[in-house]
Protein backbone atom coordinates (compact mmCIF):
# COMPACT_ATOMS: atom_id res chain seq x y z
CA UNK A 1 0.00 0.00 0.00
CA UNK A 2 1.22 3.29 -1.12
CA UNK A 3 -0.64 5.34 0.65
CA UNK A 4 -1.39 6.24 4.47
CA UNK A 5 -4.74 6.61 5.96
CA UNK A 6 -4.85 9.26 8.88
CA UNK A 7 -8.11 9.09 11.12
CA UNK A 8 -9.58 12.29 12.44
CA UNK A 9 -12.06 12.52 15.29
CA UNK A 10 -15.96 13.61 14.54
CA UNK A 11 -18.17 14.92 16.89
CA UNK A 12 -18.94 18.22 18.20
CA UNK A 13 -17.28 18.07 21.73
CA UNK A 14 -13.57 20.01 21.90
CA UNK A 15 -11.11 18.46 19.72
CA UNK A 16 -7.25 19.57 18.77
CA UNK A 17 -5.57 16.98 17.36
CA UNK A 18 -2.72 16.38 15.66
CA UNK A 19 -3.28 14.25 12.14
CA UNK A 20 -0.19 14.29 10.16
CA UNK A 21 2.90 15.58 11.82
CA UNK A 22 5.92 14.78 9.39
CA UNK A 23 9.29 16.62 8.08
CA UNK A 24 7.25 18.35 5.33
CA UNK A 25 3.95 19.27 6.98
CA UNK A 26 1.55 19.13 9.94
CA UNK A 27 -1.88 19.15 9.69
CA UNK A 28 -4.24 19.68 13.09
CA UNK A 29 -7.80 18.81 13.30
CA UNK A 30 -10.16 21.41 15.68
CA UNK A 31 -13.85 20.94 17.13
CA UNK A 32 -15.10 24.09 19.08
CA UNK A 33 -18.23 24.12 20.60
CA UNK A 34 -19.42 27.56 21.51
CA UNK A 35 -17.21 29.79 23.64
CA UNK A 36 -14.29 27.73 23.09
CA UNK A 37 -10.81 28.42 21.15
CA UNK A 38 -7.25 28.70 21.00
CA UNK A 39 -5.34 30.77 23.69
CA UNK A 40 -4.09 33.60 22.02
CA UNK A 41 -0.25 32.69 20.31
CA UNK A 42 2.16 33.52 17.68
CA UNK A 43 2.02 31.11 13.84
CA UNK A 44 4.89 29.04 14.93
CA UNK A 45 5.22 28.81 10.77
CA UNK A 46 2.86 29.56 7.96
CA UNK A 47 -0.47 28.51 8.67
CA UNK A 48 -3.50 27.31 6.48
CA UNK A 49 -7.11 27.31 8.04
CA UNK A 50 -9.55 25.56 6.40
CA UNK A 51 -13.19 25.89 7.77
CA UNK A 52 -15.46 23.27 6.76
CA UNK A 53 -18.10 23.31 9.71
CA UNK A 54 -19.60 26.72 11.56
CA UNK A 55 -17.94 30.03 11.60
CA UNK A 56 -14.40 30.74 13.07
CA UNK A 57 -13.74 34.22 14.97
CA UNK A 58 -10.16 35.42 14.20
CA UNK A 59 -8.39 38.13 15.56
CA UNK A 60 -4.59 38.67 13.76
CA UNK A 61 -2.24 40.99 15.37
CA UNK A 62 -4.09 44.55 16.74
CA UNK A 63 -6.51 43.97 13.84
CA UNK A 64 -10.25 44.11 14.52
CA UNK A 65 -11.58 40.68 14.90
CA UNK A 66 -13.58 38.99 11.57
CA UNK A 67 -15.82 36.20 11.14
CA UNK A 68 -15.51 33.14 8.45
CA UNK A 69 -17.72 30.44 7.15
CA UNK A 70 -17.40 27.18 6.22
CA UNK A 71 -15.87 26.98 2.56
CA UNK A 72 -13.36 29.42 3.54
CA UNK A 73 -9.46 29.08 3.61
CA UNK A 74 -7.38 31.60 5.66
CA UNK A 75 -3.81 31.85 4.59
CA UNK A 76 -1.79 33.66 8.07
CA UNK A 77 1.56 34.31 7.89
CA UNK A 78 4.51 32.98 10.04
CA UNK A 79 4.38 35.25 13.46
CA UNK A 80 1.35 36.71 13.45
CA UNK A 81 -0.55 37.05 16.68
CA UNK A 82 -3.62 34.62 16.41
CA UNK A 83 -6.74 34.86 18.43
CA UNK A 84 -8.91 31.99 17.42
CA UNK A 85 -12.65 30.98 18.81
CA UNK A 86 -16.01 29.58 17.96
CA UNK A 87 -18.75 33.07 19.11
CA UNK A 88 -21.33 31.21 17.87
CA UNK A 89 -23.67 28.50 18.34
CA UNK A 90 -22.92 25.85 15.66
CA UNK A 91 -20.11 24.11 16.28
CA UNK A 92 -16.55 25.19 14.80
CA UNK A 93 -15.08 22.70 12.43
CA UNK A 94 -11.38 23.08 11.03
CA UNK A 95 -8.05 21.68 9.96
CA UNK A 96 -5.37 23.83 10.58
CA UNK A 97 -1.93 22.98 7.89
CA UNK A 98 1.29 24.07 8.95
CA UNK A 99 3.82 24.36 6.04
CA UNK A 100 6.98 24.11 6.43
CA UNK A 101 6.44 22.26 9.41
CA UNK A 102 7.00 24.35 12.46
CA UNK A 103 10.70 22.34 13.69
CA UNK A 104 12.10 24.00 10.02
CA UNK A 105 11.72 27.68 11.59
CA UNK A 106 13.12 26.23 14.92
CA UNK A 107 16.28 25.14 13.13
CA UNK A 108 17.01 28.98 11.86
Amino acid sequence: MVEKVNTFSRGDERVVENVVNTDAAQIMHMIFPKDAGLPEHASNTNVYMIVVRGKVSIRLNNQEEKKYQAGSLLEVPYNTLMNVNNKDEEVLELFVVKAPHPNKYEEK
